[in-house]
C-alpha cells in the first residue's frame, strides 16, 4: 500500500507554487526549517489546532516515497511521528489537490471520498 502524506496550504500559496513549479513552504515552514506535512490520521487534529478560522485552504496529497530521503518522520504533537520535509516540493509530485471548506465552528472539513481513490 502506498503511503500518502498531505500538505495543508492556502490556495494563494499553492497557486504561486503551481506557477513556479516548486512549493517552498509557508511562513511556519520557513520558521521551522522544514515543510510540515501530515499523515491521514493526523489531518483533523492539524486542521483544528493550526488552521481553525482560516479560509481559502487546499489539501494536497503526495506519495511519500516520491519526496525522497529528505522526508523525515519526527516526534511531535502527542508523541506521534509527523512527516517533515527538509526540501522544497515539486508541484508535479502532487497526486491531487482539493479545496477545503469550513464548518460552522471554523474547522475545515475533509470529504472521506477523496481517500477512496
Amino acid at each position: 500500500m502506498t503511503k500518502i502524506v498531505f500538505k495543508i496550504a492556502t490556495a494563494r500559496e499553492w497557486s504561486k507554487a503551481t506557477t513556479s513549479g516548486i512549493y517552498q513552504g509557508s511562513a511556519d515552514d520557513h520558521r521551522d526549517g522544514f515543510i510540515h506535512l501530515s499523515s491521514r490520521h493526523q489531518l483533523l487534529g492539524t486542521l483544528e489546532k493550526h488552521f481553525k478560522g482560516k479560509g481559502d485552504l487546499v489539501l494536497i496529497a503526495f506519495e511519500a516515497s516520491k519526496l525522497g530521503a529528505q522526508l523525515k518522520w519526527e516526534q511531535s504533537r502527542g508523541g506521534d511521528l509527523f512527516p517533515h520535509l527538509y526540501a522544497n516540493i515539486s508541484v508535479s509530485d502532487a497526486m491531487w489537490q482539493r479545496p477545503l471548506s469550513n464548518d460552522a465552528n471554523g474547522v475545515a472539513q475533509i470529504d472521506e471520498e477523496w481517500f477512496a481513490c
